[in-house]
């Protein structure tokens, strides 16, 4: 950056040098102490960041933005006097493998606190649960090596695919969160699953209202979260 001043005539005047030079070393002494003070007054005046990776029930599919999860989420915290962004990293059709292929990329938001939501998709796609256990396995792992504490939520497999399908995918998410000492959060779609008051007319996605509801039961596994934070 430059810096121009009016020419008044009297550079040569061996005062305004003196002046000159005592000026630009002033203004030196003020751009150090700039760089060492305000770094750390910036970063207390941030809110805490919680990245929330996930499918199309992150991404908020069929809702307007105002009403997905994520934002819902960042409301409700900042209403109960928590400082915190929620960033929205879903992705709709994402299966826990296309979550784990991301998520360096996500952690460049250089989050406090990460929410992970994958693998409705492998269980609608009725995919190897041992396929979806290794995916949130290395993505623990990523999370745990950058010192993020994490709040995995829970999916169910669809019945149709039977109950011995369903008994080692619902395994999945308990065992991860055993291993990997997250807070797991049983089931995302609790309360919501299966209510058509609460569901879009797809029977999957949750429309508004059951966003708020999955928002409000999710508080205080959240609000836990942000304790590990602190900590």
């Amino acid at each position: 950056m430059q810096f121009h001043y009016l020419n008044y005539g009297c550079q040569e005047d061996p005062a305004y040098r003196q002046y000159g030079r005592a000026r630009k070393l002033v203004n030196a002494i003020l751009f150090t102490l700039l760089l060492l003070i305000a770094p750390p007054t910036l970063k207390a005046d941030s809110p805490q960041t919680i990245l929330m990776i996930g499918d199309s029930l992150t991404a908020g599919y069929g809702l307007r933005q105002e009403h997905a999860i994520p934002v819902r989420l960042q409301a409700a915290l900042i209403k109960a006097g928590k400082d915190v962004k929620v960033i929205n990293a879903g992705v709709s059709g994402d299966t826990s493998a296309g979550g784990l292929s991301r998520f360096d990329w996500a952690l460049s938001a250089r989050p406090d606190a990460v929410i992970v939501e994958l693998g409705a998709n492998d269980g609608l796609r009725g995919l190897d649960p041992e396929a979806t256990f290794k995916n949130l396995d290395v993505l623990l792992m990523k999370a745990d090596a950058a010192g993020l504490p994490v709040l995995l939520a829970g999916m169910k497999a669809p019945p149709n695919l039977g109950p011995e399908y369903g008994d080692a995918f619902n395994a999945v998410y308990p065992r991860l969160a055993k291993k990997h000492d997250v807070i797991l959060y049983p089931f995302f779609l609790e309360g919501v699953a299966a209510r058509a008051e609460f569901n879009q007319d797809d029977a999957i996605h949750p429309n508004a209202d059951g966003a708020n509801v999955i928002v409000e039961n999710l508080m205080p596994a959240v609000q836990e979260l942000l304790v590990r934070v602190n900590r």
